[in-house]
């Protein structure tokens, strides 16, 4: 069997022994018990958390990559396939032998993994197959998390009103399950979808209704807006009447909860500025801060990889959107030299480098916009190769006379003459 064909157990196995550790040693440095760690080496235990596996990277001493056995280099251009996936939506038909939810979940696991190291064109390759599964199951929960995926990804590969449709089926699935956090999830996709599409009106109003569903009043930072204060400081929600405290541990809110409100948030507050609403933007991503304060040890169940530092990316990019690309670069050059920065998916991080890119153009900085591209694809090169919109930045950038060798490469690799 080829190595990039083991199961990601056998890869942590083969790289712990090169590294001459125990399954104890490794146990003992990742904080975790041994028993833990044969399950994981053995497949008895999935191995589909970002965070871990950038954790076992961490101790072995290797890129993720190589734990994933997914290569580094990267086609420029769109990845072929979206039709396929296209198609696999025209289809209305369902698989007569729907595959075990085990299984299911296993391959829905590696798509998120697959979409959060931006490897777009085996994912793009994916997607059809797991469609077709996923449709054809009898899990809402797993049928949401396939469809945010694929409009995840249509939305990178500028398909902004095929991702809407996939989103919009995300909803119509969670509609029958009657799961409050999953449509949640779904809106996410709802609120990037409309506003790739440039429709950012709709998608904060969806995004914000979502947000105020899920999280409670307390949250926001005028909350009188929405209930009274009692005498004792709780507060009550005028429309379920029940107490709960500014920690939301009355209702019992789960982390989970609060790290998908508090992206519905930033999804709302992204949308806010597009329509040029810069202070209410500030107050969106003021509450999703105030969120923020109540994740502590999250695994990120649903993919959101919300938390401090993500409010603080969506900060850069706000002060972008308003104009004011002087705050924006200072807010970046502090924010990437946190841990936490490193710690996002490689999908969050290029992504985010993009958009700083255009930051540094509009201060007509050319070296700095060169440096995020190049940064971006060092980290994730498909968002930089890949992206029409990326193609874009690096457009404006080739430009400049002369332009930054870096952007210059980049130029070439996807096609751009200056």
């Amino acid at each position: 069997m080829a190595s990039d064909d083991l199961p990601i157990g056998r890869r942590v196995a083969s790289w712990r022994v090169r590294r001459q550790m125990t399954q104890q040693m490794l146990a003992d440095r990742l904080r975790r018990s041994k028993s833990w760690v044969d399950k994981i080496e053995r497949g008895v235990r999935p191995l589909d958390r970002y965070s871990v596996i950038q954790d076992l990277a961490r101790v072995l001493r290797v890129d993720p990559e190589l734990l994933l056995g997914q290569p580094r280099s990267t086609a420029a251009g769109p990845p072929d396939g979206v039709d396929d996936i296209r198609a696999t939506l025209a289809r209305y038909d369902t698989p007569q032998a729907p595959p075990q939810t085990d299984e299911l979940r296993r391959q829905v696991g590696h798509a998120w993994l697959t979409y959060q190291h931006a490897h777009y064109g085996q994912l793009v390759r994916l997607l059809p197959g797991l469609l077709d599964a996923a449709q054809g199951a009898r899990s809402a929960e797993l049928l949401v998390q396939a469809y945010r995926i694929t409009s995840s990804l249509l939305v990178k590969l500028g398909e902004a009103d095929l991702a809407w449709l996939v989103a919009d089926r995300a909803m119509a699935a969670d509609a029958d399950a009657d799961a409050p956090t999953l449509a949640a999830t779904a809106a996410i996709s709802i609120g990037q979808a409309l506003r790739a599409a440039g429709r950012d009106r709709l998608a904060l109003t969806a995004t914000l209704t979502a947000a105020n569903r899920i999280l409670p009043p307390t949250t926001d930072p005028a909350p009188s807006r929405f209930g009274d204060h009692d005498v004792d400081g709780t507060y009550r929600d005028q429309t379920s009447r029940q107490p709960h405290d500014h920690r939301g541990e009355g209702r019992g809110w789960s982390a989970g909860e609060w790290a998908v409100g508090g992206t519905l948030l930033l999804q709302a507050a992204l949308a806010a500025a597009g329509c040029g609403e810069h202070r209410r933007a500030d107050e969106l991503t003021d509450r999703a801060a105030g969120v923020a304060t109540n994740l502590r040890g999250y695994d990120d169940q649903h993919r959101t990889s919300f938390g401090p530092i993500v409010v603080d990316l969506a900060r850069v990019l706000l002060a972008a959107q308003r104009g004011d690309a002087d705050e924006a670069v200072r807010r970046h050059s502090t924010v990437v030299r946190r841990e936490a920065w490193r710690r996002l998916p490689a999908e969050y991080r290029g992504a985010y480098l993009v958009d700083v890119a255009r930051a540094y153009l509009q201060v007509g900085d050319l070296r700095g916009a060169a440096r995020a591209l190049v940064d971006a694809d060092s980290v994730a090169p498909a968002e930089v190769r890949c992206r029409p919109l990326a193609r874009t930045v690096i457009a404006e950038v080739a430009r400049g006379h002369p332009a930054p060798a870096g952007v210059a490469r980049l130029a070439t690799l996807v096609g751009l003459t200056r």
